[in-house]
């Protein structure tokens, strides 16, 4: 599975910008596929909130369905902020790959790229969650916005369900290099199909991807040294930044997408 170029970076921008999130690359959140042959011993370790033993998919998802990036294979016992801890997703970009993004919002610089993330998720500057119990009609606004381009990752995941059914059930099987196969070659096929119909998905958005100007580089650089990738990873978990950004998208939304 490929991260996204120049020309996916610019798209996936100009989509979010098209809705209201500037900054926005995307959906996170997991889907649990349950497992009908776990074997009775390890039940508790794999089995969460779901009641049944699963394994867990995290996926990052942009509003025309497509999965551009996966991490499969946690027992179900654990829970969304587990997963990211783990999840080699962040640790990537903390390396310096995938989209490197800079924009700015109300005069405040970004050195990257956010995804909407449900509330379970820490309060990082790459994460745009919704407030619980808004006040004001700014905030009620962001919020309503923010809940429902979130929904895209899941409706992915019910897509993906829905053409695979073998994703939509209980696997059969056990042997989990064959689930995390098999899991890998259905978001393959299910990535081809959306890249294939794209159009049919982005006719009905404005989308015009010169406005994203100089902003988008990917990189494919070597691994920074250890100073800098600590750095990197810092600035991910800054929270201080989650809330200065959220503050200026919930201006931004107001004044420029608020049908108020």
């Amino acid at each position: 599975m490929r991260l996204p170029n120049e020309e996916d970076t610019a798209r996936l921008l100009a989509i979010g910008e098209s809705r209201g999130f500037s900054s926005m690359l995307g959906s996170i959140d997991c889907m649990h596929w349950s497992s009908k042959n776990c074997p009775n011993a390890w039940h508790g370790t794999y089995r969460g909130h779901k009641k049944e033993p699963t394994i867990i998919l995290e996926a990052v998802t942009s509003k025309d369905l497509w999965i551009w990036l996966s991490f499969f294979g946690m027992l179900g016992s654990h829970n969304d902020i587990n997963v990211l801890h783990i999840s080699p997703i962040f640790a990537r970009l903390a390396e310096g790959e995938g989209p490197q993004v800079t924009f700015s919002i109300n005069e405040n610089d970004y050195p990257m790229g956010s995804y909407l993330a449900d509330g379970i998720y820490p309060s990082w500057a790459i994460f745009v969650k919704t407030i619980p119990e808004p006040q004001g009609n700014k905030k009620k606004y962001f919020a309503k916005i923010q809940e429902a381009c979130r929904k895209d990752v899941e409706r992915a995941f019910g897509v993906l369900q829905s053409r695979f059914a073998l994703v939509r059930g209980p696997a059969s099987l056990w042997d989990e290099d064959s689930l995390a196969d098999i899991m890998r070659a259905y978001i393959i096929m299910h990535n081809m199909i959306v890249e294939y119909e794209r159009d049919k998905y982005t006719d009905e958005y404005d989308c015009n991807y010169d406005d994203t100007g100089d902003k988008v580089t990917v990189s494919h650089n070597h691994p920074p040294e250890l100073d800098a990738f600590i750095q990197n990873y810092k600035n991910i978990m800054n929270k201080e930044t989650h809330t200065q950004l959220q503050a200026d998208l919930i201006e931004h939304l107001w004044n420029h997408h608020s049908d108020y």
